[in-house]
Protein backbone atom coordinates (compact mmCIF):
# COMPACT_ATOMS: atom_id res chain seq x y z
CA UNK A 1 0.00 0.00 0.00
CA UNK A 2 1.42 3.36 -1.02
CA UNK A 3 2.37 5.90 1.89
CA UNK A 4 3.32 9.24 2.30
CA UNK A 5 6.92 9.57 2.82
CA UNK A 6 7.96 12.29 5.68
CA UNK A 7 11.71 11.63 5.69
CA UNK A 8 14.10 11.81 2.92
CA UNK A 9 17.58 10.98 3.52
CA UNK A 10 21.05 10.42 1.60
CA UNK A 11 22.34 7.20 1.04
CA UNK A 12 25.14 7.74 0.06
CA UNK A 13 28.02 9.14 1.88
CA UNK A 14 32.15 8.95 1.13
CA UNK A 15 32.75 7.98 5.11
CA UNK A 16 34.58 4.78 6.39
CA UNK A 17 31.61 4.70 8.85
CA UNK A 18 29.12 2.74 7.52
CA UNK A 19 25.00 2.19 8.31
CA UNK A 20 23.19 -0.68 7.06
CA UNK A 21 19.97 0.47 6.05
CA UNK A 22 18.49 -3.04 6.39
CA UNK A 23 18.72 -2.98 10.42
CA UNK A 24 16.26 0.08 10.64
CA UNK A 25 12.59 -0.51 10.65
CA UNK A 26 10.94 1.88 7.72
CA UNK A 27 14.01 2.56 5.69
CA UNK A 28 13.90 1.49 2.05
CA UNK A 29 16.78 2.27 0.03
CA UNK A 30 18.43 0.81 -3.71
CA UNK A 31 21.83 0.70 -1.60
CA UNK A 32 22.82 -1.46 1.09
CA UNK A 33 25.42 0.93 2.89
CA UNK A 34 24.84 4.55 4.34
CA UNK A 35 27.87 6.32 4.39
CA UNK A 36 28.23 9.28 6.85
CA UNK A 37 29.74 12.28 5.47
CA UNK A 38 32.62 13.68 7.58
CA UNK A 39 32.64 17.11 5.84
CA UNK A 40 30.90 17.65 2.78
CA UNK A 41 28.31 15.60 0.29
CA UNK A 42 28.46 15.41 -3.10
CA UNK A 43 25.21 16.07 -4.39
CA UNK A 44 25.89 13.80 -7.54
CA UNK A 45 25.95 10.77 -5.11
CA UNK A 46 22.73 11.55 -3.25
CA UNK A 47 20.02 9.27 -3.29
CA UNK A 48 17.03 9.67 -0.98
CA UNK A 49 15.79 7.07 1.78
CA UNK A 50 12.03 7.14 2.70
CA UNK A 51 10.91 6.68 5.85
CA UNK A 52 7.23 6.27 6.39
CA UNK A 53 5.54 6.77 9.77
CA UNK A 54 3.07 4.14 9.04
CA UNK A 55 5.55 1.62 8.52
CA UNK A 56 6.86 2.21 12.21
CA UNK A 57 5.62 0.66 15.30
CA UNK A 58 4.81 3.85 16.88
CA UNK A 59 4.34 6.35 14.40
CA UNK A 60 7.83 7.86 14.36
CA UNK A 61 10.62 8.35 11.60
CA UNK A 62 13.24 6.38 12.77
CA UNK A 63 16.23 7.75 13.80
CA UNK A 64 19.74 7.16 11.52
CA UNK A 65 22.43 7.52 14.33
CA UNK A 66 23.32 10.74 12.74
CA UNK A 67 25.36 13.46 14.55
CA UNK A 68 24.02 16.74 15.10
CA UNK A 69 26.81 17.98 12.66
CA UNK A 70 25.93 15.21 9.92
CA UNK A 71 22.01 16.61 9.44
CA UNK A 72 23.50 19.64 9.45
CA UNK A 73 25.80 19.00 6.91
CA UNK A 74 23.25 17.27 4.94
CA UNK A 75 20.93 19.93 4.92
CA UNK A 76 23.55 22.31 3.88
CA UNK A 77 24.38 20.36 0.41
CA UNK A 78 21.14 20.22 0.01
CA UNK A 79 19.66 16.93 0.94
CA UNK A 80 16.80 18.19 3.01
CA UNK A 81 14.36 15.91 4.74
CA UNK A 82 10.78 15.81 3.37
CA UNK A 83 8.06 16.32 5.54
CA UNK A 84 4.06 15.61 5.07
CA UNK A 85 2.88 18.22 2.26
CA UNK A 86 1.06 20.86 2.96
CA UNK A 87 -2.71 19.89 3.58
CA UNK A 88 -5.29 21.10 0.99
CA UNK A 89 -7.60 23.42 1.37
CA UNK A 90 -10.66 21.70 2.82
CA UNK A 91 -13.65 22.12 0.19
CA UNK A 92 -16.52 24.04 1.22
CA UNK A 93 -20.15 22.46 0.27
CA UNK A 94 -21.33 22.74 -2.93
CA UNK A 95 -23.79 25.88 -3.74
CA UNK A 96 -21.33 27.75 -1.31
CA UNK A 97 -21.18 31.78 -2.24
CA UNK A 98 -17.98 33.16 -3.82
CA UNK A 99 -17.04 36.10 -1.81
CA UNK A 100 -14.53 38.79 -1.58
CA UNK A 101 -12.76 38.31 2.44
CA UNK A 102 -14.15 40.37 4.89
CA UNK A 103 -11.38 43.75 5.53
CA UNK A 104 -10.79 42.50 9.85
CA UNK A 105 -8.31 43.16 11.48
CA UNK A 106 -9.34 41.36 14.13
CA UNK A 107 -11.27 38.44 13.96
CA UNK A 108 -11.97 36.75 17.54
CA UNK A 109 -13.10 33.22 16.16
CA UNK A 110 -9.16 32.55 16.49
CA UNK A 111 -8.70 32.26 19.53
CA UNK A 112 -11.58 29.80 19.81
CA UNK A 113 -10.37 27.42 16.67
CA UNK A 114 -9.34 24.28 18.77
CA UNK A 115 -9.73 22.69 22.49
CA UNK A 116 -6.22 23.44 23.43
CA UNK A 117 -6.35 26.95 22.14
CA UNK A 118 -9.81 27.08 23.73
CA UNK A 119 -7.99 25.86 27.37
CA UNK A 120 -5.09 28.29 27.27
CA UNK A 121 -7.51 30.82 26.96
CA UNK A 122 -10.23 30.26 29.38
CA UNK A 123 -10.41 32.93 31.90
CA UNK A 124 -12.43 31.05 34.58
CA UNK A 125 -11.92 28.01 35.78
CA UNK A 126 -12.99 25.21 38.34
CA UNK A 127 -12.08 22.77 40.77
CA UNK A 128 -13.55 20.28 43.98
CA UNK A 129 -11.70 22.57 45.96
CA UNK A 130 -14.59 25.74 45.05
CA UNK A 131 -17.23 23.57 46.26
CA UNK A 132 -19.17 23.06 49.66
CA UNK A 133 -21.20 19.89 50.19
CA UNK A 134 -24.71 20.55 51.92
CA UNK A 135 -25.53 17.41 53.74
CA UNK A 136 -28.94 16.94 55.88
CA UNK A 137 -28.78 14.86 58.46
CA UNK A 138 -31.16 13.19 60.73
CA UNK A 139 -31.32 10.83 64.25
CA UNK A 140 -31.85 8.09 62.27
CA UNK A 141 -29.37 5.30 61.22
CA UNK A 142 -30.83 5.04 58.13
CA UNK A 143 -30.60 7.30 55.10
CA UNK A 144 -33.79 8.67 54.31
CA UNK A 145 -34.67 9.90 50.57
CA UNK A 146 -35.81 13.41 49.56
CA UNK A 147 -38.48 13.59 46.95
CA UNK A 148 -38.44 16.88 45.73
CA UNK A 149 -34.50 16.08 45.74
CA UNK A 150 -33.12 13.09 43.52
CA UNK A 151 -29.75 11.34 44.52
CA UNK A 152 -30.24 13.73 48.20
CA UNK A 153 -30.78 11.77 51.04
CA UNK A 154 -31.36 12.68 55.39
CA UNK A 155 -28.65 10.54 56.19
CA UNK A 156 -28.20 9.12 59.38
CA UNK A 157 -25.41 11.48 61.30
CA UNK A 158 -23.32 7.95 62.61
CA UNK A 159 -23.07 6.12 59.56
CA UNK A 160 -24.60 7.51 56.11
CA UNK A 161 -22.95 10.76 56.73
CA UNK A 162 -19.78 9.75 57.15
CA UNK A 163 -19.66 7.28 54.08
CA UNK A 164 -20.83 10.29 51.93
CA UNK A 165 -17.75 12.86 53.69
CA UNK A 166 -15.55 9.80 52.69
CA UNK A 167 -16.48 10.01 49.02
CA UNK A 168 -16.38 13.56 48.69
CA UNK A 169 -13.13 13.66 50.09
CA UNK A 170 -12.03 11.19 47.69
CA UNK A 171 -12.90 13.12 44.96
CA UNK A 172 -11.46 16.62 46.39
CA UNK A 173 -13.92 18.23 48.27
CA UNK A 174 -13.15 18.86 51.56
CA UNK A 175 -15.42 21.53 52.44
CA UNK A 176 -19.49 20.60 54.37
CA UNK A 177 -22.35 22.45 55.44
CA UNK A 178 -24.69 20.39 57.86
CA UNK A 179 -28.52 21.10 57.85
CA UNK A 180 -30.23 18.69 60.34
CA UNK A 181 -33.68 17.41 60.41
CA UNK A 182 -35.25 17.88 64.29
CA UNK A 183 -37.67 15.89 65.84
CA UNK A 184 -40.75 17.80 66.28
CA UNK A 185 -40.76 16.96 69.80
CA UNK A 186 -37.83 18.83 70.10
CA UNK A 187 -38.97 22.23 68.58
CA UNK A 188 -40.40 24.82 70.63
CA UNK A 189 -41.72 28.38 69.59
CA UNK A 190 -37.67 30.00 70.61
CA UNK A 191 -36.04 27.26 69.29
CA UNK A 192 -33.81 27.04 72.38
CA UNK A 193 -32.83 22.93 70.73
CA UNK A 194 -30.59 25.00 68.55
CA UNK A 195 -28.11 25.86 71.47
CA UNK A 196 -27.71 22.32 72.81
CA UNK A 197 -24.55 21.34 72.73
CA UNK A 198 -25.31 17.98 72.57
CA UNK A 199 -27.51 18.17 70.25
CA UNK A 200 -27.77 16.63 66.29
CA UNK A 201 -25.51 19.57 65.23
CA UNK A 202 -22.97 19.63 67.68
CA UNK A 203 -23.00 16.10 68.34
CA UNK A 204 -22.14 15.58 64.71
CA UNK A 205 -19.50 17.96 64.48
CA UNK A 206 -17.68 16.70 67.23
CA UNK A 207 -17.60 12.59 65.64
CA UNK A 208 -16.22 14.20 62.19
CA UNK A 209 -13.56 16.52 63.66
CA UNK A 210 -12.74 13.13 65.53
CA UNK A 211 -12.51 11.10 62.45
CA UNK A 212 -11.67 13.80 59.70
CA UNK A 213 -9.52 16.57 61.63
CA UNK A 214 -8.78 18.93 58.13
CA UNK A 215 -12.42 18.68 56.59
CA UNK A 216 -13.70 21.92 57.00
CA UNK A 217 -17.33 22.25 58.36
CA UNK A 218 -19.96 24.96 57.74
CA UNK A 219 -22.59 25.40 60.05
CA UNK A 220 -26.38 27.07 59.68
CA UNK A 221 -27.35 29.31 61.99
CA UNK A 222 -30.86 30.51 62.19
CA UNK A 223 -33.78 28.92 64.38
CA UNK A 224 -36.33 27.68 61.25
CA UNK A 225 -34.80 23.73 61.63
CA UNK A 226 -35.62 24.24 65.52
CA UNK A 227 -39.09 26.31 65.46
CA UNK A 228 -42.19 25.02 66.30
CA UNK A 229 -43.80 28.36 63.65
CA UNK A 230 -40.89 27.22 61.06
CA UNK A 231 -39.42 30.79 61.21
CA UNK A 232 -36.38 31.95 61.26
CA UNK A 233 -36.69 33.79 64.04
CA UNK A 234 -38.69 34.01 67.35
CA UNK A 235 -42.76 34.91 66.24
CA UNK A 236 -44.38 37.45 68.42
CA UNK A 237 -48.07 36.81 68.68
CA UNK A 238 -49.02 39.21 66.34
CA UNK A 239 -47.12 37.19 63.82
CA UNK A 240 -44.04 39.72 63.78
CA UNK A 241 -40.63 37.96 63.60
CA UNK A 242 -38.55 39.45 66.44
CA UNK A 243 -35.13 41.25 65.52
CA UNK A 244 -33.14 41.29 68.96
CA UNK A 245 -34.84 38.75 70.78
CA UNK A 246 -34.22 36.42 68.00
CA UNK A 247 -29.96 37.49 67.46
CA UNK A 248 -29.58 36.69 71.38
CA UNK A 249 -30.51 33.11 70.29
CA UNK A 250 -28.46 33.54 67.52
CA UNK A 251 -25.52 34.00 68.91
CA UNK A 252 -26.10 31.29 71.60
CA UNK A 253 -26.66 28.80 68.75
CA UNK A 254 -22.95 30.19 67.16
CA UNK A 255 -21.20 29.55 70.25
CA UNK A 256 -22.38 26.27 70.80
CA UNK A 257 -21.55 24.82 67.16
CA UNK A 258 -18.12 27.01 67.42
CA UNK A 259 -17.63 24.82 70.61
CA UNK A 260 -18.06 21.40 69.08
CA UNK A 261 -15.33 22.20 66.56
CA UNK A 262 -17.14 24.26 63.21
CA UNK A 263 -14.66 25.68 61.26
CA UNK A 264 -17.44 28.95 59.84
CA UNK A 265 -20.38 29.66 61.21
CA UNK A 266 -22.83 30.78 58.75
CA UNK A 267 -25.62 32.72 59.93
CA UNK A 268 -28.66 32.22 57.25
CA UNK A 269 -31.54 34.19 59.20
CA UNK A 270 -31.48 37.55 57.84
CA UNK A 271 -32.14 39.55 61.40
CA UNK A 272 -30.21 42.76 61.31
CA UNK A 273 -27.29 43.15 63.35
CA UNK A 274 -26.59 39.55 63.59
CA UNK A 275 -23.18 39.24 62.08
CA UNK A 276 -21.31 41.86 64.39
CA UNK A 277 -23.52 40.43 67.85
CA UNK A 278 -22.45 36.82 66.64
CA UNK A 279 -18.74 37.97 66.17
CA UNK A 280 -18.79 39.63 69.48
CA UNK A 281 -20.05 36.42 71.33
CA UNK A 282 -17.47 34.22 69.83
CA UNK A 283 -14.56 36.44 70.37
CA UNK A 284 -15.90 36.92 74.36
CA UNK A 285 -15.78 32.82 74.53
CA UNK A 286 -12.22 32.41 72.92
CA UNK A 287 -13.50 31.61 68.99
CA UNK A 288 -11.61 34.18 66.92
CA UNK A 289 -10.43 31.59 64.81
CA UNK A 290 -14.07 31.18 64.18
CA UNK A 291 -15.27 32.46 60.90
CA UNK A 292 -18.31 33.76 59.44
CA UNK A 293 -20.35 33.55 56.49
CA UNK A 294 -22.71 35.68 56.26
CA UNK A 295 -26.26 34.75 54.18
CA UNK A 296 -25.65 38.39 52.70
CA UNK A 297 -28.25 38.49 50.05
CA UNK A 298 -30.67 35.85 50.79
CA UNK A 299 -33.79 36.60 48.72
CA UNK A 300 -37.57 35.76 49.54
CA UNK A 301 -37.17 33.00 46.77
CA UNK A 302 -39.54 30.03 45.69
CA UNK A 303 -36.64 28.06 44.39
CA UNK A 304 -36.20 26.73 47.93
CA UNK A 305 -38.93 24.55 48.31
CA UNK A 306 -37.63 21.21 47.90
CA UNK A 307 -35.30 22.19 50.99
CA UNK A 308 -37.83 22.55 52.98
CA UNK A 309 -39.22 19.48 52.31
CA UNK A 310 -35.78 17.94 53.05
CA UNK A 311 -36.10 19.52 56.86
CA UNK A 312 -39.64 19.78 57.37
CA UNK A 313 -39.32 23.14 58.41
CA UNK A 314 -42.17 24.87 56.38
CA UNK A 315 -43.18 28.48 57.77
CA UNK A 316 -46.57 27.62 59.80
CA UNK A 317 -47.76 30.59 58.75
CA UNK A 318 -47.34 33.15 56.88
CA UNK A 319 -43.98 33.90 54.96
CA UNK A 320 -40.50 35.03 55.14
CA UNK A 321 -40.97 38.46 53.39
CA UNK A 322 -40.45 40.61 56.41
CA UNK A 323 -36.77 39.39 56.44
CA UNK A 324 -35.61 37.74 53.52
CA UNK A 325 -34.63 40.82 50.75
CA UNK A 326 -37.57 40.95 47.69
CA UNK A 327 -36.36 39.52 44.65
CA UNK A 328 -36.78 42.46 43.08
CA UNK A 329 -34.33 44.59 44.49
CA UNK A 330 -30.35 44.98 43.24
CA UNK A 331 -28.94 48.33 45.40
CA UNK A 332 -29.99 46.47 49.07
CA UNK A 333 -27.81 43.83 48.67
CA UNK A 334 -25.38 46.82 48.59
CA UNK A 335 -26.74 47.69 51.68
CA UNK A 336 -27.05 44.81 53.70
CA UNK A 337 -23.27 43.73 51.76
CA UNK A 338 -21.64 46.95 53.37
CA UNK A 339 -22.94 46.61 57.27
CA UNK A 340 -21.99 42.45 56.86
CA UNK A 341 -18.32 43.93 56.39
CA UNK A 342 -18.62 46.56 59.13
CA UNK A 343 -19.98 43.84 61.41
CA UNK A 344 -16.89 41.14 60.83
CA UNK A 345 -18.06 39.05 58.35
CA UNK A 346 -15.45 37.01 56.39
CA UNK A 347 -16.94 35.60 53.78
CA UNK A 348 -20.21 36.80 51.82
CA UNK A 349 -23.27 34.65 50.46
CA UNK A 350 -25.90 35.12 47.59
CA UNK A 351 -28.70 32.96 47.54
CA UNK A 352 -30.34 31.13 45.45
CA UNK A 353 -27.15 31.60 42.87
CA UNK A 354 -27.99 31.52 39.22
CA UNK A 355 -30.79 33.47 38.63
CA UNK A 356 -28.96 36.06 40.93
CA UNK A 357 -25.74 35.87 38.74
CA UNK A 358 -26.05 39.68 39.05
CA UNK A 359 -26.10 39.88 42.42
CA UNK A 360 -22.51 37.66 42.74
CA UNK A 361 -20.84 39.71 40.29
CA UNK A 362 -22.01 43.43 42.19
CA UNK A 363 -20.73 41.91 45.50
CA UNK A 364 -17.78 40.93 43.76
CA UNK A 365 -17.21 44.32 42.57
CA UNK A 366 -18.06 46.35 45.25
CA UNK A 367 -16.25 43.83 48.24
CA UNK A 368 -12.88 42.43 49.07
CA UNK A 369 -14.56 39.45 50.76
CA UNK A 370 -14.78 35.71 49.13
CA UNK A 371 -17.84 35.75 47.87
CA UNK A 372 -20.01 32.69 47.88
CA UNK A 373 -22.78 31.41 46.00
CA UNK A 374 -25.65 29.22 46.92
CA UNK A 375 -26.99 26.57 44.24
CA UNK A 376 -29.82 26.16 45.85
CA UNK A 377 -32.69 23.06 45.83
CA UNK A 378 -35.06 24.17 43.51
CA UNK A 379 -32.08 25.02 41.32
CA UNK A 380 -30.43 21.53 41.76
CA UNK A 381 -34.22 19.84 41.48
CA UNK A 382 -34.86 21.34 37.87
CA UNK A 383 -31.48 20.56 36.31
CA UNK A 384 -32.36 16.84 37.94
CA UNK A 385 -35.85 16.33 36.35
CA UNK A 386 -34.93 17.36 33.17
CA UNK A 387 -32.01 15.07 32.96
CA UNK A 388 -34.46 12.42 33.85
CA UNK A 389 -37.17 13.01 31.46
CA UNK A 390 -34.44 13.54 28.49
CA UNK A 391 -34.86 17.33 27.59
CA UNK A 392 -31.24 18.18 28.50
CA UNK A 393 -27.83 16.73 29.44
CA UNK A 394 -27.72 16.90 32.90
CA UNK A 395 -24.39 16.80 33.96
CA UNK A 396 -23.32 19.19 30.88
CA UNK A 397 -26.27 22.04 32.17
CA UNK A 398 -24.82 20.98 35.98
CA UNK A 399 -21.30 22.00 34.82
CA UNK A 400 -22.01 24.84 32.71
CA UNK A 401 -24.17 26.12 35.60
CA UNK A 402 -21.37 26.01 38.17
CA UNK A 403 -19.06 27.56 35.88
CA UNK A 404 -21.27 30.66 35.41
CA UNK A 405 -21.35 30.76 39.13
CA UNK A 406 -17.86 30.94 39.20
CA UNK A 407 -17.76 33.63 36.17
CA UNK A 408 -20.24 36.30 37.90
CA UNK A 409 -17.24 36.02 40.77
CA UNK A 410 -18.07 33.26 43.32
CA UNK A 411 -15.18 32.22 44.94
CA UNK A 412 -16.97 28.95 46.47
CA UNK A 413 -20.03 27.06 45.70
CA UNK A 414 -22.56 25.27 48.10
CA UNK A 415 -24.10 22.76 45.62
CA UNK A 416 -26.13 20.05 46.27
CA UNK A 417 -24.00 18.40 43.17
CA UNK A 418 -20.78 19.03 44.54
CA UNK A 419 -20.10 15.04 44.90
CA UNK A 420 -20.99 14.37 41.01
CA UNK A 421 -19.30 17.21 39.74
CA UNK A 422 -15.82 16.94 41.62
CA UNK A 423 -15.96 13.08 40.16
CA UNK A 424 -16.32 14.52 36.61
CA UNK A 425 -13.33 16.73 37.08
CA UNK A 426 -11.75 14.46 38.37
CA UNK A 427 -12.58 12.26 35.27
CA UNK A 428 -11.39 15.04 33.11
CA UNK A 429 -8.08 15.34 34.21
CA UNK A 430 -7.35 11.48 33.55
Amino acid sequence: MATTPIFNASCSFSSTRGIDCKSFIGLRSTVSKVSVASSRVATSQRRNLVIRASESGNGHAKKLGMSDAECEAAVASGNVPEAPPVPPKPAAPAGTPIVQPLNLNRRPRRNRASPVTRAAFQETDISPANFVYPLFIHEGEEDTPIGAMPGCYRLGWRHGLVEEVEKARAVGVNSIVLFPKVPEALKNPTGDEAYNDNGLVPRTIRLLKDKYPDLVIYTDVALDPYSSDGHDGIVREDGVIMNDETVHQLCKQAVSQARAGADVVSPSDMMDGRVGAIRAALDAEGFQNVSIMSYTAKYASSFYGPFREALDSNPRFGDKKTYQMNPANYREALIEAREDEAEGADILLVKPGLPYLDIIRLLRDKSPLPIAAYQVSGEYSMIKAGGVLKMIDEEKVMMESLMCLRRAGADIILTYFALQAATCLCGEKR
